[in-house]
């Protein structure tokens, strides 16, 4: 090297400059392209697409590939740039050159590299892939051995090689990259994805119907009262019992009595029968909507029971329920309906069922009522209260304060909400 010619030391000083910035900027770019989006784009028949997620498999092989031409590069660079000043002679050159050499390895092969790669990371990557199949083809054998050793080495320090199992993104962490996506999402399909998410975290009980607010045909009744609310109910399925709701004895689908009702054919021991026809579905509460929502489609079931340890009915859950987790509130007109318990009597104040889940009024107008304790606004306020309050009282909850408007049963029926800062403002 030292008999080589000036031009040619040079231009082969050049050149290991420049495989640096390449190794430097690629590193980086392989490092932050999008993995997801590399296998969409492979799947979809890119070549060089394919390659990279190979490569993106089996990272120690890149990196080894890109760190030995990477440390071979800079000591060769440093010594070419040596022996061209120790031929100028001049008594400071060494140590200037070594400078010089210093600031444009740390601009111009370090920093502008990086930040490119780092800017650009997939069109970088992908443009690499090639380059760095055939580095990693002819490195191999030098890399196995070099791998032996690190893994030797990290070992002594008990960190161990994971798999790619274990580098499964978590539940929260699917949450940041759908929260993350921006324009490329939707916000109503964002919302959908993280609802979806939820739904492993959110149980029956959060969503149920209460028992009190379940609406059904007790058998015992006056047989004119029954036909009338027969006639104007607005469900489709109805639970028929007998005298308690705990003596369930199934559900009627009014499909089956208008036909008989149109027919004229319509009887006591009839409804029992087309009720019987359809037991009813029971499930345990603290059942998460997930696993509810597959029991719903094996079973072929649209709504269940919610049963406590004691085999008590606490409330019903529909598949309606579920879907509407998901995609929210089934209405006509979404941009003037904020949820069907809740009613705007002005701005800033609202009319809310106080059978209203907790959770499900914390969605619809973007509040933080409390929901470790009690599920609905009921249970809320006369947990808070520790009393049946008359109409008129007033109390507040966190930020929000409370006017109880009907009460009755023992439980309040509907209550007026206002933010406490809206009420402060006005």
């Amino acid at each position: 090297m030292n008999d080589a010619p000036t031009a040619i030391l040079l231009i082969a000083l050049l050149v290991l400059l420049v495989v640096i910035a390449f190794s430097s900027g690629t590193e980086v770019a392989m490092l932050s392209v999008n993995r997801y989006r590399i296998r969409t784009r492979a799947q979809g028949g890119l070549r060089s697409a394919k390659v990279l997620e190979k490569l993106l498999q089996k990272p120690d092989d890149w990196l080894g590939a890109n760190l030995v031409i990477l440390a071979a590069a800079s000591v060769f660079a440093s010594a070419v740039a040596t022996i061209l000043a120790q031929r100028t002679g001049h008594p400071y050159a060494v140590p200037v050159v070594g400078f010089v050499l210093t600031v444009v390895m740390i601009v111009f092969c370090e920093l502008a590299p990086k930040i490119y790669a780092a800017t650009h990371p997939e069109p970088v990557a992908l443009s690499a892939s090639y380059i760095y199949r055939v580095l990693v083809a002819i490195a191999r054998p030098l890399l196995w051995v070099t791998n032996k050793m690190a893994y030797s080495l990290l070992r002594v320090f008990g960190v161990v090689k994971t798999t790619r199992a274990d580098q499964a993104l978590s539940t929260e962490e699917l949450r940041t990259v759908v929260a993350e996506a921006g324009p490329m999402i939707p916000q109503r399909h964002r919302q959908m994805l993280l609802s979806i998410l939820d739904l492993g975290s959110v149980t029956v009980n959060d969503i149920m119907i209460p028992r009190q607010e379940i609406a059904g045909i007790d058998i015992g009744e006056n047989w004119e009262e029954l036909l009338d609310q027969l006639r104007q109910t607005p469900h489709t399925r109805l639970p028929v019992y007998d005298t308690e709701l705990d003596n369930c004895l199934g559900i009627l689908h009014m499909k089956r009595v208008a036909h008989e009702l149109a027919r004229g054919t319509l009887t006591r021991e009839r409804l029992i029968e087309i009720a019987r026809s359809r037991e009813p579905y029971f499930v345990p509460e603290g059942t998460p909507l997930n696993v509810q929502l597959s029991n719903f489609q094996r079973n072929r079931r649209r709504l269940a029971f919610v049963v406590n340890e004691y085999g008590d009915i606490e409330g019903l859950v529909t598949l309606e329920d579920i879907l509407e987790e998901i995609v929210g509130e089934f209405t006509s007109d979404p941009a003037t309906v904020t949820h069907k318990d809740i009613h705007t009597e002005k701005p800033g104040v609202y009319i809310v069922n106080a059978s209203a889940t907790i959770r499900a009024i914390n969605r619809a107008l973007q509040w933080q009522l409390p929901t470790d304790g009690p599920k609905t606004l009921n249970g809320l306020l006369l947990e808070r209260l520790e009393t049946i309050p008359e109409p008129g009282a007033t109390m507040r909850v966190g930020e929000y304060q409370f006017e109880v408007l009907q009460t009755g049963d023992n439980t309040i029926r509907t209550v007026r909400v206002t933010p406490i800062a809206d009420t402060a403002a006005a």
